[in-house]
């Protein structure tokens, strides 16, 4: 049985200082589902990866990655004649990098509907999606739907990340719109602090709520109960792979059966992790560094 089945856009990402003067630049792959199944499969839990990749050196760079993290790739999908979409990360000092996005009409943009593998969605523990993979055009918002009802049909736990990334919507009104749909369908809902407006429908008591304040910590609301944990007291080199490498932590220790005040505590150990390397997943522990 897997644990946790996720779908998304495998991505390359170029990172570097100032574009126009950098001479150096480092490339890795990621995307927030890529990295919360690279993170739980570290951490000894069985994840499924569903997405597709062009028939690129990008496409097989990230395939190959999944692959030596054990991460189960069986539904990943080749697209002949795409390309892997790409991000380009610039770093800023004193704050949050900037980040161009070139993804247009890239093959993991594609993601259909026919692409989701009910049957293996209904076998798993829990299904988590996120706003950024339903934010890439229709198909791929329909694959979200389907599988998300194929997770509710089966009664498999949901986890929603938000994942607000405003170039993807044509209006704020529209992220609205599909955000809360998603966020109230969900069991285990995950958001920024600048998020909470955007699914105001799915701020219920009966649904466990996790919100991330970055360095100045975060909190959940579970069982009509809140609990906090404080942000990170570590050297921070790249905030990007943040939020997803908390929800990993916060999911492990779910999945572990440990309560609320473990699992934020598992989540701001990943997030520390993640933000104290150049990389969003190479710098994750594995299940023995945990003890």
């Amino acid at each position: 049985m897997t644990d946790v089945y996720t779908l998304g856009e495998p991505l390359g990402v170029v990172s570097s200082g100032r574009v126009r003067h950098e001479s150096e630049a480092r490339l890795d792959v990621c995307g927030p589902e890529f990295t919360l199944a690279i993170a739980l499969a570290r951490l000894g839990h069985r994840s499924a990866y569903l997405g597709k990749v062009g028939d690129d050196e990008l496409g097989a760079r990230a395939l190959t990655v999944l692959k030596g993290e054990g991460v189960d790739v069986l539904d990943m999908r080749v697209s002949e004649g795409l390309r892997t979409g790409l991000i380009l990360r610039e770093a800023r000092v004193g704050r949050e990098p900037r980040a161009a996005q070139y993804r247009a009409g890239s093959a993991g943009s594609r993601l259909a509907p026919g692409n989701v593998p009910i049957d293996r969605i209904a076998a798993a523990k829990m299904l988590h999606v996120t706003g950024l993979t339903a934010g890439l055009g229709r198909d791929a918002l329909e694959a979200v739907r389907v599988s998300v009802n194929a997770a509710r049909n089966a009664d498999v736990m949901i986890s929603f990340a938000v994942e607000y990334v405003p170039e993807l919507w044509a209006s704020v009104r529209e992220a609205e719109d599909v955000l809360g749909e998603l966020a109230c369908r969900s069991h285990l809902l995950f958001l920024r602090q600048d998020e909470l407006d955007l699914v105001k429908p799915a701020l219920t008591p009966e649904r466990e709520v996790v919100v991330d304040r970055g360095a100045k910590g975060a909190s959940v609301r579970a069982d009509r109960m809140r609990y906090d944990v404080p942000g990170w007291q570590v050297p921070v080199v790249d905030t990007s792979g943040a939020g997803e490498t908390f929800a990993a932590g916060y999911i492990s220790a779910a999945l572990d059966g440990l309560i609320p005040q473990e699992r934020l505590h598992r989540g701001a150990l990943l997030s520390a992790a993640a933000v104290t390397s150049a990389s969003d997943w190479q710098g994750l522990p594995s299940r023995s560094d945990l003890t």
